[in-house]
């Protein structure tokens, strides 16, 4: 309606091409997991894990105590925990991470802070192998 191109389906879920975001505001505070396949943008508190399959941004006033795994994102604010992203991890001028990072690219402007470690690229997969299990053969003598 009104020249609306995109719209929700009979069940409630956005339509295909639909941006779906979600957002903590400032006065806001959310304890616990935080599962999100849209944008997420946190102006409050969280104090748990973030998995999300787009973009994480934390603005000035936002806290996030606890992992953030997702595909990019953008932190002006506070992190306490470990920061794990597929694409590219921006740490503006005003952000402040104390925990470890993971992530495929990373751009830190001038006045960003960082305690921690910092790992580029590809996450090394730990394999597992199993130990060979030791096997005594019997063998027949023929006659």
């Amino acid at each position: 309606m009104f020249g609306n191109k995109q719209s929700a389906d009979s069940t409630g879920n956005p339509g295909k091409g639909m941006l779906v975001s979600n957002r903590i505001n400032h006065g806001t505070e959310l304890t616990g997991e935080l599962v999100s396949d849209g944008d997420i943008r946190v102006e409050g508190v969280i104090r748990g894990t973030i998995k999300c399959k787009a973009k994480v941004a934390i603005g000035p006033s936002g806290l996030v105590e606890g992992d953030i795994f997702c595909k990019s994102a953008d932190v002006e604010g506070r992190v306490k925990g470990d920061v794990e992203v597929a694409d590219t991890l921006i740490l503006k001028a005003t952000s402040s991470v104390d925990g470890n990072i993971q992530t495929g690219k990373i751009v830190v402007e001038s006045g960003a802070r960082f305690n921690g470690i910092c790992n580029m690229g590809q996450r090394e997969k730990k394999v597992h192998v199993e130990k060979p299990v030791a096997r005594t053969l019997q063998t027949e003598a023929v006659s």
